[in-house]
């Protein structure tokens, strides 16, 4: 299990590379949510998302022995963004797969930052076996999307600068693709203020989560087809999920349409520009998805990299 220490080591190993976002309210929101809700805005951080967290704890911690061969990533794209900048922190060749219907943004983003991208089609090939079989054949360094204990704690920062800033509330509400960001933050949270609430946040069409928490065990879903192109793991992580069942309190599903809504409720009323998956936290909130009680809520605002095309088509 990760620990609130682990955290803290990553905190101050990523500290000089990652930016400590800010925090957002909106009355808009509160009011048309019934709850006062914070936002750790990781749509703002380096490379439009909260990935950087994770893989530039997880790249730094690389030996100076291995580092040289590079580092080699499996992602729908904020993770190998983040990697790339990962990479050029070390000064090291970044090898990114990426699906062919990856977000045109986040391709692009990705290239910018001098990855080398292999394309994949997700719906016949398993980019894992990809990521695997190139780091094989090249002694590249694999960095994993969100199963390992180094992401973890580097996404659990994020809910450690949030807390810290918001003092004491009754949740903390967080997307859920992998489960390294939840895992993370619920660490931190349940650190932090022992008392607090943590949900996790999954699309309906996506809910590989909702059925492995209520079946107990890992079930593995179809290649989901949802607009929250980050949250489209298959099947919870063997590292996060017996954290996540440790430590979170309930898995929500909010639909396609939830989805679209929030993001166009944060763009016209925050004038903030979030992307499908960072927008279904607070999906959750302002559709009345949280239990009777809960007064105060933070809310991690997980990555802004939208596909501008897309954007076009919500607003008809």
């Amino acid at each position: 299990m990760v620990t609130f220490a682990d955290i803290e080591t990553a905190a101050a190993r990523i500290a000089p590379h990652v930016k400590r976002t800010p925090v957002l309210t909106s009355d808009w929101f509160d009011q048309r949510a019934g709850i006062r809700t914070f936002f750790k805005a990781e749509n703002l951080q380096t490379g439009g998302a909260f990935k950087l967290r994770g893989g530039v704890n997880f790249v730094l911690s690389i030996p100076d022995a291995d580092i040289g061969r590079g580092v080699v990533a499996f992602s729908s794209g904020n993770h190998a963004q983040a990697v790339a900048i990962a990479a050029g922190i070390r000064g090291v060749k970044a090898t990114l797969v990426m699906p062919d219907d990856a977000p045109k943004s986040k391709m692009a983003a990705t290239r910018a930052r001098s990855g080398e991208i292999i394309v994949f089609d997700r719906l016949k090939e398993d980019r894992e076996a990809i990521g695997r079989r190139v780091a094989a054949e090249t002694g590249a360094t694999l960095v994993p999307p969100f199963d390992h204990e180094l992401i973890i704690a580097g996404q659990g920062t994020a809910a450690k600068e949030l807390l810290e800033e918001t003092g004491q509330v009754d949740a903390l509400v967080v997307c859920l693709g992998g489960g390294g960001l939840l895992s993370g933050c619920a660490t931190a949270a349940k650190a932090m203020q022992p008392g607090i609430k943590v949900f996790g946040v999954e699309p309906e069409t996506a809910n590989d989560w909702a059925l492995s928490i209520k079946a107990g065990q890992i079930v593995e879903i179809p290649p989901p087809n949802t607009i929250a192109d980050g949250l489209r793991a298959p099947k919870p992580g063997k590292v996060t999920f017996p954290i996540v069942q440790k430590l979170v309190d309930d898995v929500i599903t909010v639909s396609e349409q939830e989805i679209v809504e929030t993001v166009m409720f944060l763009l016209d009323k925050m004038k903030i520009v979030v992307e499908p998956s960072g927008a279904v936290a607070a999906a959750a909130i302002l559709f009345g998805k949280l239990p009777p009680g809960i007064n105060t809520a933070a809310a991690i605002i997980s990555g802004g990299n939208v596909d501008w095309e897309l954007l076009r088509s919500f607003e008809g």
